[in-house]
């Protein structure tokens, strides 16, 4: 239950942080952002590890190395969401990059890549794939106000 409770208070927090990068974005530039938001989570990040872990930051222990170049997806995420936020709106950006999240989480966990066990393909989580990005398309079909009220006003010029 509490692993369902982190991950609704990160789907929150992705989400708010990406309609605020957008924001910020207008005013100071992507990678401007970028840099300014990655380095506030550094300063904040730092004082919860030495007040809540009783280790050194760089105690890796026996770690496959190229799994701490995970910060460098972070630069991608972070800017990548934020332009797709600017450039087509939160709620389809946040949902296209949710669509690709759980169809590669999904490839990892079926083919037991990164060290987790290999999970069974099935139908059931094909179609709950399938249904996602229906859902999306669906959600995209509807047109915005605007272009409704644009074409009621040229319906009632003609």
């Amino acid at each position: 239950m509490l692993g369902v409770l982190f991950s609704v208070v990160a789907g929150i927090l992705i989400s708010m942080q990406n309609v605020f990068n957008a924001r910020v974005s207008e005013k100071t530039g992507a990678w401007a952002t970028t840099s300014l938001v990655l380095g506030l989570g550094l300063v904040c990040s730092l004082p919860v590890f030495y007040a809540m872990e009783q280790r050194s930051l760089f105690e890796f222990g026996d770690v496959n190395k190229i799994f701490l170049f995970s910060g460098v997806f972070g630069v991608g995420i972070v800017f990548c969401l934020m332009r797709g936020v600017t450039l087509i709106g939160p709620a389809y950006a946040i949902s296209i990059a949710l669509i690709s999240q759980i169809v590669i989480a999904f490839v990892i966990n079926t083919g037991g890549w990164f060290g987790f066990d290999a999970s069974p393909l099935s139908v059931t989580k094909l179609v709950g794939i399938a249904l996602l990005i229906g859902g999306v398309l669906v959600y995209k079909l509807e047109k915005p106000p605007v272009e409704e009220e644009q074409e009621e006003v040229e319906r009632l010029r003609a």
